[in-house]
């Protein structure tokens, strides 16, 4: 069977893909770097993350980009040997405007390295590039429209792309208006039977979400809609235990079998609120006899656990929970915020066996901060660290941090504060509201090393320290996850939970702290 999610944590926006026995996964990575989530299988069950795609600055430059803003919706194809990526960096998302760029890069294997980018278009988000039997190619994206009096989704467009002058040419055509779900985007496009199939996601990508199948007998249209639309959603079952289900695309097996992949997330029961973020999920479908998909259980509530396909089931070796930082890279299951892991302020190499982070700018920077982050995947897990610190002025810190953006975090953190000596405690933000939680800071005056441990039960959040790895102390109170998630305090974010080791040094003296192992342990 397949279990869902089968790409647990921050891994919404799936592109799935398929060449010979190969599956392949794109998921969207916003603010973090490297760009574009890349994962492999062998039977749709496994998967294990390859190198991310977007590697360079000159790729993609995510410094100032806003917070849920930067990689959205990444898809991939492939066509004569060739693999194509497509992917939007938005630079403003809030307000009437929605300023951003699509990008198109290539690569012989989707182990990279892919070419440097083509700016395609900035007309709207989500697009997606298909090759006809023909040979032409086609650019879908959604359209965006900030006219007073008009719809803000304004439907699905279409231009088509010419790979030897790269760059799209010809006229600009609107193939699909959407139903009365609302909110279209996230076009995928397939051809099957003789029919031009066009996927989208409506409604949102909160409770509402849902994937809705239209198709056509020519590439331009008209499109008609599945009489009995959506084809999935969980819209009218909040109690259900995946939510937000829709932006699925799909591939079929070497048997002919098909599968969908889509968003979903999976809050905590009654609230909105899930720490994890969207996730990835995969369905088994067929088709009707007049040509329909339909999920393969009945009903459109996407199924807790699906069907495997008739393949040999290939699972991959599972990562050790325990880093050591012993290798001269940083592991693919690392990111950092906005900027890429560079010498100047992150090494493996200056001190063997440790992470070491030059402090730099605020938890509150859009720009050059010192973080080292991944995932948060599961609701029941136990983090650790061991730190060496020296801090000399309260404006240097370090430690480790639970974040979701500038405005949502937990951090404990080791500082200086004048004569009150070296001092560990809890910084919080929630909805920007800042606080140090004085009263709850300990003295840690003489430690020769910070030994530092977060516990996640469920929506609990508990810090702990230690001298010396064995006599462990509470550092603050129970911390509620609730606040890292989406839709907390309204503020309607795409990402999730980054667990990460971080350093600052407001000062500008890039004081350094180094991090001997980090540890992701499941409970």
């Amino acid at each position: 069977m397949i279990n869902n999610p089968i790409l647990p944590g921050f891994n919404p926006d799936a592109s799935i893909l398929r060449v010979g026995n190969d599956y392949y996964i794109a998921t969207s990575t916003f603010e973090w770097f490297p760009g574009v989530q890349l994962y492999h299988s062998k039977d749709l069950a496994n998967w294990e993350l390859i190198p991310h795609a977007l590697q360079r600055t000159s790729q993609v430059d995510l410094r100032g980009n806003p917070s849920s803003g930067g990689i959205w919706a990444p898809a991939i194809s492939y066509d004569n040997g060739i693999y194509y990526l497509i992917y939007t960096d938005v630079k403003a998302r809030k307000g009437v405007y929605k300023d951003l760029y699509n990008y198109l890069v290539t690569a012989d294997n989707m182990h990279g390295p892919w070419s440097e980018p083509v700016m395609l278009n900035g007309s709207g988000f989500d697009p997606y590039l298909f090759h006809d039997d023909d040979g032409t190619k086609w650019l879908l994206n959604m359209q965006w429209d900030f006219r007073d009096g008009h719809r803000r989704f304004g439907g699905i467009v279409m231009q088509q792309y010419d790979p030897k002058e790269r760059r799209l040419a010809g006229p600009v055509k609107k193939i699909y208006e959407g139903t009365d779900l609302g909110v279209t985007e996230g076009p995928q496009l397939f051809k099957r039977g003789g029919y031009y199939y066009l996927l989208v996601a409506e409604g949102g990508t909160g409770i509402n979400h849902a994937a809705t199948l239209a198709r056509s007998s020519t590439i331009d249209g008209p499109y008609v809609t599945d009489p009995a639309y959506p084809v999935m959603t969980t819209r009218g079952a909040p109690d259900y235990p995946l939510q937000n289900a829709g932006h699925g695309m799909l591939v079929e097996t070497q048997k002919g079998e098909w599968y969908m992949c889509h968003i979903c997330s999976r809050p905590f029961p009654g609230t909105k609120l899930n720490p994890l973020g969207r996730e990835t999920s995969l369905q088994r479908c067929v088709w009707t006899e007049d040509g329909w998909l339909r999920l393969a259980r009945e009903g459109r509530l996407p199924a807790l656990t699906a069907p495997a396909p008739d393949l040999e089931p290939q699972p991959f070796p599972e990562r050790p929970a325990k880093d050591d930082f012993d290798a001269p890279a940083l592991g693919l299951q690392y990111q950092t915020l906005r900027v890429p892991a560079e010498e100047s302020w992150l090494s493996l190499r200056e001190r063997p066996g440790f992470l070491r982070l030059r402090g730099r700018e605020s938890l509150h920077s859009l720009h050059r901060q010192s973080m080292v982050a991944r995932r948060l995947q599961h609701f029941n897990c136990t983090v650790e660290t061991r730190m060496e610190y020296e801090p000399e002025h309260f404006m240097q810190m370090a430690g480790l941090v639970f974040y979701y953006d500038e405005q949502d975090y937990f951090y404990v953190r080791v500082t200086r504060d004048g004569d009150n000596g070296v001092r560990l405690g809890v910084i919080t933000s929630i909805s920007g509201k800042y606080s140090e939680n004085r009263d709850r800071e300990i003295s840690v005056d003489g430690w020769s090393a910070y030994y530092l441990r977060a516990v996640v039960r469920e929506r609990a959040l508990q810090f702990y320290a230690s001298p010396d790895g064995e006599r462990w102390q509470a550092i603050g109170g129970e911390l509620d996850m609730g606040v890292l998630s989406d839709e907390h305090g309204g503020k309607l974010g795409f990402t999730g939970t980054m667990i990460g080791l971080c350093a600052q040094d407001i000062n500008g003296t890039k004081k350094h702290a180094d991090f001997d192992y980090f540890t992701y342990k499941i409970d």
